[in-house]
């Protein structure tokens, strides 16, 4: 399923002051919306329950989408996987790991051995499994507005060259266009700059 664009119509209409053509403005948004989720490898748009399967084998396991929800209605659950035994063990937060942020602690390696501290017994303690199946809920119910306003860039410098074209020239009037929106509108460095706090870095995941 594709996701939403990061940004709506209106909300390019408003930053343009004028009319936009509806599938003009949709194409620009999806694509300035798709380099910014590429840039940033954040999905941003809510999503509720989703699976994954996390490579472990450290004390810290980091969930790779942000920003984490766990309530009521998004809980969060975390497996450890055995591999080959079939085994699963579930963890308990509080008991088995501490959150802090979209990170997860797992034990404490100076504490007596216990099952609690690592799981199965032969392993170093206080670590994760060597892979971990997790369920959770992650993004944003409203994107935030710094991100909005790199999205209507470059939705903006798409519709303003939308054939790619270096300069345009028509009787006396003359017109260059920036490199940026040459093969489709680009991240500046500005806007990487605006984007820095919500990107992440690559992570490994486990296909389930």
């Amino acid at each position: 399923m594709a996701l939403p664009p990061l940004a709506t119509a209106a909300d390019l209409e408003a930053a343009l002051g004028r009319a936009v053509d509806t599938a003009q403005a949709d194409l620009a948004l999806r694509r300035a919306s798709a380099r910014v989720r590429r840039y940033t490898r954040q999905n941003f748009t809510f999503t509720a329950g989703e699976t994954t399967v996390l490579r472990g084998g450290e004390r810290v396991l980091a969930l790779p989408a942000r920003p984490l929800v766990v309530d009521a209605s998004h809980p969060l659950t975390v497996v450890e996987l055995s591999g080959m035994t079939g085994i699963e063990f579930a963890c308990t937060e509080g008991r088995d790991f501490t959150r802090l942020g979209n990170e997860l602690t797992r034990g404490e390696p100076w504490y007596q051995p216990t099952r609690l501290m690592g799981w199965p017994w032969n392993r170093p303690l206080g670590v994760w499994a060597p892979q971990v199946r997790v369920t959770y809920s992650h993004g944003y119910t409203e994107v935030p507005d710094d991100v909005v306003d790199v999205v209507l860039d470059l939705a903006a410098m798409n519709l303003s060259n939308p054939e790619n074209l270096r300069s345009v020239s028509i009787d006396d009037y003359s017109r260059t266009f920036a490199a940026e929106t040459i093969g489709g509108a680009r991240l500046s460095a500005s806007h990487k700059e605006d984007l820095r706090a919500y990107r992440r870095s690559a992570f490994t995941v486990v296909p389930s």
